[in-house]
């Protein structure tokens, strides 16, 4: 009677063992790693970004998921062009011949369409300031690109691609300084632009009006624009208001004070999407450990229970044994998901205060926002009254050769004659690159001085990287021009 007992409850575990469900691979396909890397790239995590999207390009080839490969095309072109337009225009250009080759949705092709010409004219722009050749041609390329997108778009009656491949066309207009012609795509992409398009529309149209000295156009559209919560948007708003105050009193000596005080608004943002990025990959680095922790225990447990069935079958006479193993391994698996709840405790307290340190972080940069509105504030105060001692009239923020000298002796006087030491070490340096040294040694940021000279940041970093080894002679990329200045 024990015996067929026995025999029952074998033949139940073995039937238990067989209808384990099967361990899910931890392999995930191609769109899944998409989602991770567009996941990733939100949290401003770039380089686990770039990472998740070239493994999701590979995994989509693979499967000849043609949809996904080159929408991750199109996502990695987008992370690189910052740094790199011209390996961005190079994935557009494969994402576009995926597409062609798979078509699946007209939008889609615009959008890629669209990418392809901004990164076409960020890559001219780039050798157009390095060199003079080619410029033309791949601005034409740009062109070509947009215009393509911007006929599909009219004829699909696709409003906000309309919009979005207009304001491309402005910006490349702007790009090759043709602010008239900018001026006149952005009229016209302000006209069809929709609720969720119209801030960055307003942006390129105020830009037109400011670089033709519009001033009080430029003024009107700026303050149209909402910034919300974006932070940064808000800054490009405050900055440039201040920029056409400052134009219209003619006060330049005391623009370096609010580009300064705006430069020090752009470091916190930035710290903080630093700080935002490493919690981000801290959380996802513990995420794949609980679920290779997951992984590991059901690989257990299926083991487990194939051990158990084989020593049954084998050892009939120590079924008390293999009993007491069973009840000692539940008790070891319960005392592991005690130990696992335990740690996610822990790790859900680490969670709330480091969302308790970013909320301190948006506490100080909000109140670091009110120090600058109190500085621009007392400036303009100030400004009154030099327009009361000197009425030039003049409104142009570019400095006089009387100025950028003031500058200089200041500098001289206060940094023991640096400039003019470097003036007698290196003679053979031209006047812009005194300058760009000049407006380096003042702290200013890429970003401004971009503003400054009507360039891109990634100009201003090609323009440093060259005199830092023309001039210089240093070509260690972990040495920055303002060390080389300091030192």
């Amino acid at each position: 009677m024990y015996t067929r007992k026995l025999y029952i409850f074998i033949i139940g575990v073995l039937l238990a063992a067989c209808s384990q469900p099967a361990v899910e691979p931890i392999f995930k396909p191609a769109s899944r790693c998409l989602e991770d890397a567009e996941a990733a790239l939100a949290n401003d995590s770039i380089r686990l970004g770039e990472t998740l999207l070239r493994k999701a390009i590979r995994l989509a080839e693979e499967s000849e998921d043609w949809h996904t490969n080159y929408i991750a095309y199109q996502r990695l072109a987008e992370a690189l062009s910052q740094g790199n337009p011209e390996e961005a225009l190079r994935l557009m250009k494969q994402a576009l011949a995926v597409y062609e080759q798979h078509p699946d949705d007209e939008r889609n092709h615009v959008i890629l369409l669209d990418y392809a010409g901004t990164y076409a004219a960020q890559a001219a722009y780039v050798v157009g300031h390095a060199s003079q050749h080619d410029e033309v041609v791949s601005y034409t390329e740009a062109i070509d690109f947009i215009h393509r997108a911007y006929d599909i778009a009219k004829k699909n009656k696709m409003t906000d691609m309309m919009c979005q491949t207009l304001t491309s066309l402005a910006n490349i207009a702007w790009a090759k300084e043709d602010y008239r012609q900018a001026l006149n795509y952005a009229r016209q992409a302000k006209a069809v632009a929709t609720d969720e398009l119209l801030p960055g529309t307003l942006q390129v149209l105020a830009r037109s009006y400011l670089s033709l000295n519009m001033l009080d156009s430029a003024e009107t559209v700026y303050r149209q624009i909402a910034p919300d919560e974006n932070v940064h948007l808000a800054y490009i708003v405050q900055s440039n208001l201040a920029r056409i105050a400052l134009r219209r009193m003619g006060a330049t000596q005391v623009e370096d004070s609010v580009e300064e005080a705006f430069g020090q608004i752009e470091d916190f943002y930035y710290k903080a999407l630093e700080q935002k990025d490493e919690y981000y990959q801290k959380t996802l680095r513990q995420e794949m450990e609980n679920q290779q922790l997951e992984y590991n225990s059901k690989i257990y447990a299926r083991t487990f229970y194939i051990t158990i069935i084989a020593s049954l079958i084998v050892i009939l006479a120590m079924v008390s044994v293999v009993r007491y193993r069973m009840r000692a391994q539940r008790q070891e698996r319960e005392f592991e998901k005690s130990k696992l709840e335990h740690e996610l405790l822990m790790q859900e307290q680490e969670k709330r205060r480091l969302q308790q340190e970013a909320e301190h972080q948006k506490t100080l940069l909000h109140q670091t926002n009110e120090v600058v509105v109190f500085l621009q504030d007392f400036i303009l105060e100030r400004m009154e009254v030099m327009k009361k001692l000197n009425q030039s009239g003049d409104s142009l923020i570019c400095l006089s050769q009387h100025e950028w000298s003031e500058i200089e002796r200041t500098l001289n006087a206060i940094d023991n004659n640096r400039f003019a030491n470097l003036r007698e070490q290196y003679p053979t340096m031209q006047e812009d690159d005194i300058r760009l040294c000049i407006l380096t040694r003042l702290g200013l940021s890429n970003r401004t001085i971009g503003n400054i000279y009507c360039i891109t940041i990634s100009a201003v970093q090609h323009r440093k990287l060259k005199l830092k080894k023309d001039v210089f002679g240093e070509t260690n990329p972990d040495i920055t021009l303002e060390q080389i200045l300091k030192n």
